[in-house]
């Protein structure tokens, strides 16, 4: 059985023949959120209906981290190797600290409430970039059916005062995002507005030294299923959810090469010793492949 479909044969250089697809825990809702966490041999991710993040370690195998989880969605880490959470439940973005304690990185924009915080990645510079979609309050399936009282745009937080700054302002709902290596570029998913047929696809932007976001293009277009989220490779490379599996896409665009896993992929994140491992969250499992390429090397 082949796990790949090679489009370019660049992409050969980034997958291993003999790595399997492995499924490493099952039976949930719906999983997002992925983040590895080196220093305790760890993946967090977010069981999002069941309003819990769970744990996966290689020795211990699957637990419950926290619960309630306020119906967590994305996480990070800072450069000081925090957790970073995006709540749709109580529609803020979280700092969890070393002692456990929880710090309310944002939760309203010119006096308003957010909509639901859904993925999160932090720059060198320390400043929180955030997606904030309306799919957490729009059905009570993944938090609170509530208000809608902002615009769906991607913030850009100060982590000490946390003043907000809308960078990304026209797509119909951001969802997941990255940095490229050198974080001169800004890759946002727009997987469009809930009960509509908007057009779904990734959009680039520059990013000056000072944070200024300008020039966003169309990236590429994912297909089947929408690129809800994604991580960026040491070569440039954004790997991305799909509805067959994981899509390789070059910096350039072009898609190289697929991965195929038998459920519908929401989010990744590179793991592992050498963040040479792509770990997978797809619907109601967890999944994990060994590449030949490694992922960008934060926290």
């Amino acid at each position: 059985m082949s796990f790949f479909e090679v489009i370019d044969p660049a992409f050969g250089r980034y997958v291993l023949g003999n790595a399997p697809v492995k499924q490493l825990a099952t039976g949930f809702d719906w999983v997002e959120g992925p983040v590895w966490f080196g220093d305790a041999n760890c993946l967090l991710f977010s069981d999002i209906p069941n309003n819990r993040i769970m744990r996966w370690s290689p020795d211990d195998g699957i637990s419950t981290y926290r619960a309630p989880s306020n119906y967590s969605n994305g996480h990070t880490r800072d450069r000081q190797g925090r957790l970073i959470s995006c709540e749709h439940g109580t529609r803020r973005v979280t700092r969890t600290e070393w002692d456990g304690s929880i710090t309310v990185i944002a939760d309203r924009f010119e006096g308003k409430p957010l909509n639901s915080p859904n993925d999160v990645v932090v720059k060198s510079d320390g400043t929180i970039w955030f997606s904030d979609p309306h799919y957490g309050i729009m059905t009570n399936y993944e938090g609170f059916k509530s208000k809608q009282e902002n615009s769906c745009v991607v913030y850009k937080a100060d982590p000490n005062t946390g003043e907000l700054e809308q960078v990304v302002t026209d797509m119909n709902c951001p969802n997941g995002l990255a940095f490229s290596p050198d974080e001169s570029q800004l890759y946002v998913a727009d997987t469009g507005r809930m009960f509509s047929d908007d057009a779904q696809h990734l959009r680039v932007y520059d990013v000056d030294p000072k944070g200024n976001v300008s020039n966003g293009q169309h990236f590429h277009t994912i297909d089947p299923g929408c690129a809800d989220g994604f991580r960026i490779d040491v070569h440039g490379n954004l790997w991305s959810s799909a509805a067959d599996g994981v899509h390789c896409i070059s910096p350039r665009g072009e898609l190289m090469g697929k991965i195929f896993v038998p459920e519908l992929v929401s989010n990744i994140c590179f793991g592992g010793r050498a963040k040479h491992q792509l770990y997978i969250t797809a619907t109601t499992s967890l999944y994990r492949i060994t590449l030949a390429t490694n992922g960008i090397q934060t926290p």
